[in-house]
């Protein structure tokens, strides 16, 4: 096997032995990068000096048995700020922004020991489903390089399925997280909104943006998440909970659990028919394996697309009057007044797709307007969030397609905006109610990854990572690899 087909825990072990180094383990990440980032497009910045450094630091130091992560290799999502490296959110407004403070889930990534390989693509501040709207560069798909690989995290789906880095972060706003890992057939959590802190996450819908894990198994993404979670105070909306071991359990089965379907979800009309029978597969599996099947109904998710659009634009509308030239990031030249040094700055800094989002959450906020919109948005949202509670009373998660469909051609809906939001159609409930949800590898559909989307109660990650687990096991969609299909 090569180093990055290991899991993390068979990483850890050859660390602890001394067959390998972290070093060693580093320099093949890079390698690995040189060999596929020409084809992938996965990165925007590398941090190969600090993390060569830092490698070395952690061999001479000697290996902690303990501690799982020491040593091991992450990438970054763009919008997660880090100290002395680039953080752009993919956008000609930041081009040369370099934060002087790490955010949380980065220092708690450093203090368990774990080396930051660089800074990964996406949608510009996270508003996209593609990671066709970067300023900067397009991310294709490992599996077929004429394909999206989703977004707004298409950059970190994608190195992990590409084999670049066992793990990575991306951000989960409306689908970011579990949209792109469907779509290259890999693993990736929306943690509970709460769950993790949004401190040093360059906001785009504050109310529904959270933090999580890529990975290519259910248990190195319980790692993932164990390192970043937990309380901040520099976060007012942080849980104060205790966080549990996200691996303790894990390997309990579904024997006796109770999975709700929601009915909604599985409109075959609307729906590409290789990811439905996938589900409908997985959903046979785990009554195979002793869990119980139930019908449930979601009835207010129909109102999720309008409801998400009007929140999210509103809060980025909000949370992107920052980017004005003044204090930091892009500033356009040869103006005459304030009003056009704002004017100007935030037409050429900011790409369409961003000032598409900042009019729409501009009109539904302004006078005579609000209470129709927002307000409307506002009341389906709490509708939403009923719903869950409400199935959760008689199942222990629910089950459902990730996607409508598998990923779509470069191109394909970049000038249809509607059609690229509904394709969230699946994705943006789960962020509305603030619930846990996990997408996993479940089939194939067009010779394209499917995923399944585990959906859970409040607070409860360690029922879907259980339940992930124990599918992932009884199956061996998580072996797949891509092929790169159309490469150099």
């Amino acid at each position: 096997m090569a180093i990055l087909d290991y899991t993390l825990e068979e990483l850890h072990e050859r660390l602890v032995n001394g067959e390998l180094s972290s070093v060693q383990i580093i320099e093949a990440v890079y390698d690995k990068i040189d060999e596929t980032e020409a084809n992938v497009g996965a990165f925007l910045a590398l941090n190969k000096e600090e993390a060569l450094k830092h490698a070395r630091m952690v061999d001479e130091n000697g290996i902690d048995p303990n501690n799982i992560l020491s040593g091991l290799p992450i990438g970054i999502k763009d919008n997660i700020v880090t100290k002395g490296l680039t953080t752009t959110a993919a956008s000609k407004m930041l081009e040369d922004f370099v934060p002087v403070y790490d955010a949380t889930v980065v220092e708690k990534l450093a203090k368990a020991g774990m080396v930051s390989i660089g800074k990964l693509n996406m949608d510009e501040f996270a508003m996209g489903g593609s990671t066709e709207n970067s300023a900067f560069k397009v991310t294709r798909n490992p599996w077929d390089l004429s394909k999206v690989p989703g977004g707004s995290s298409g950059g970190s789906a994608a190195a992990v399925a590409a084999g670049q880095v066992p793990v990575s972060l991306g951000s989960d706003t409306g689908g970011s997280i579990r949209e792109p890992a469907a779509f290259t057939g890999i693993v990736g959590m929306k943690p509970t909104y709460g769950r993790v802190s949004r401190y040093g996450l360059i906001a785009f819908g504050s109310s529904l943006d959270q933090i999580g894990p890529f990975s290519r198994t259910v248990k190195d993404n319980a790692l993932v998440l164990n390192a970043i979670s937990g309380y901040d105070q520099r976060d007012s909306t942080s849980y104060k909970g205790e966080t549990p071991d996200f691996t303790d359990g894990i390997e309990k089965g579904v024997k006796g659990m109770r999975i709700g379907v929601p009915k909604e979800y599985f409109n075959e009309d609307a729906k590409e028919k290789g990811i439905v029978d996938s589900v409908r597969a997985a959903l046979k599996k785990y009554e195979e394996l002793g869990a119980e099947i139930v019908e449930v109904s979601l009835p207010h998710s129909k109102y999720g697309i309008p409801a998400y659009y009007i929140i999210a634009s509103s809060e980025a509308s909000s949370n992107l009057q920052r980017f004005d030239g003044i204090r930091y990031g892009y500033r356009a030249d040869n103006v005459n007044s304030l009003e056009e040094l704002y004017v100007k700055s935030r037409s050429e800094g900011f790409g369409l797709e961003v000032k598409r989002r900042i009019m729409l959450g501009t009109f539904s906020l302004s006078a005579g307007f609000y209470d129709a919109h927002f307000k409307k948005a506002a009341q389906a949202r709490t509708l939403i969030r009923q719903d869950f509670e409400k199935v959760f009373e008689e199942v222990d998660f629910l089950v459902a397609p990730t996607t409508t469909t598998s990923a779509f051609d470069i191109g394909g809906k970049i000038e249809d905006p509607l059609a690229m939001y509904m394709a969230d159609i699946l994705t943006v409930p789960v962020n509305l109610a603030g619930v846990p949800s996990v997408s996993i590898p479940c089939g194939f559909s067009n010779n394209m990854p499917v995923g399944m989307q585990l959906i859970g109660k409040h607070f409860d990650e360690q029922t879907l990572y259980r339940a992930a687990y124990a599918y992932e096991q009884a199956t061996d969609f998580h072996k797949q690899r891509p092929n790169f299909k159309g490469g150099k």
